[in-house]
């Protein structure tokens, strides 16, 4: 049985808001967030939601430590998560979140998006 969508609170319907503040749904799609702690998600969450539109904050570590149940060391360890992923740039006292990249390539069997099609189509033959 197919699930029909339907708005479940119309009145409090999502609207983008004016400020630039967004997820890429490839965090998701391609992976980004599989394997990452929750402290790692929960820093990343933040990050995206107060950077600018080059996706740079400069909350300090108290600042950040005061918003998020972490403390020094866990806001240390979610950080280098976080770098290590490849999600941030990080040099005191600036954060960029960093762009995903490029698709990760779809496997053997995996069903395309329009989008996807479209690129491959306009991509350069070698």
């Amino acid at each position: 049985m197919a699930v029909i969508k339907r708005v479940l609170c119309p009145e409090r319907l999502r609207r983008v808001p004016d400020q630039f503040s967004w997820i890429d749904h490839r965090l998701v799609r391609d992976r980004h967030i599989h394997g990452r702690s929750a402290s790692a998600l929960a820093l990343y969450l933040f990050l995206v939601t107060v950077a600018d539109g080059q996706g740079l904050s400069y909350y300090s570590d108290p600042a950040i430590g005061r918003l998020l149940p972490l403390d020094a060391s866990g806001l240390a360890h979610a950080r280098q998560e976080l770098i290590a992923a490849r999600l941030i740039a990080y040099q005191r006292p600036l954060y960029q979140v960093l762009s995903l990249g490029p698709p990760a390539s779809p496997r053997v069997g995996q069903a395309l998006t329009l989008g996807q099609i479209l690129q491959q189509a306009m991509e350069p033959k070698p």
